[in-house]
């Protein structure tokens, strides 16, 4: 174990804002360190054209329909601006129930690159020790290993940990998908 003076980053890059227990959950995995923990979190801005797009695709099949409407540059400035705010929004949830937790956050980012891009440059960036994907269940991504953390897994070289968020480590699959790399 490392010693008191040393510092120990842990990035974690998360889909939606922590809840209390999540960042409870996240600060238990490292109580007993004997390092100083630091944490760094990412969250990535959802592209306001993809999700309208996807919210278009989902009403039905082409076919049913006649076609979408397409929004105006205007509409999808205004969402991007919403998205924005409501991510830097969720951004501040999540550090202030981490620091509740008693975790102390070193960096918090809202990021518009490649959330896995991202993860790796912020690892890279603060010489981080671990890595942590906080995410919903994804079946099918995970299945075919195309998730956040499988491709961080690939992408790191250190160790990547997928919990699910709002969910206790009991309730997570598997009891957990636990640590690898180590």
């Amino acid at each position: 174990m490392e010693t008191a003076s040393e510092k120990y980053d842990v990035v974690l890059l998360i889909e939606q804002p922590l809840t209390a227990p999540d960042a409870a959950q996240v600060r238990s995995l490292h109580e007993d360190f004997d390092a100083h923990v630091v944490y760094h979190v990412l969250l990535p801005l959802v592209d306001a054209a993809a999700a309208v797009e996807a919210s278009l695709g989902s009403i039905g099949g082409a076919d049913l329909l006649a076609p979408p409407m397409t929004p105006s540059p205007d509409d999808l400035a205004a969402l991007r601006e919403e998205q924005k705010d409501q991510a830097k929004h969720d951004l501040t949830v999540t550090t202030d129930a981490l620091r509740a937790a008693g975790a102390e956050v070193g960096s918090a980012a809202v990021v518009s690159d490649p959330p896995v891009d991202a993860l790796a440059a912020k690892v890279t960036e603060v010489d981080g020790r671990e890595a942590i994907v906080l995410t919903r269940p994804h079946v099918v991504a995970e299945f075919f290993h195309v998730d956040w953390t499988s491709r961080a897994r690939r992408k790191l070289g250190v160790p990547v940990l997928h919990l699910l968020e709002h969910e206790n480590f009991d309730e997570q699959a598997g009891g957990g998908e636990g640590v690898t790399g180590v």
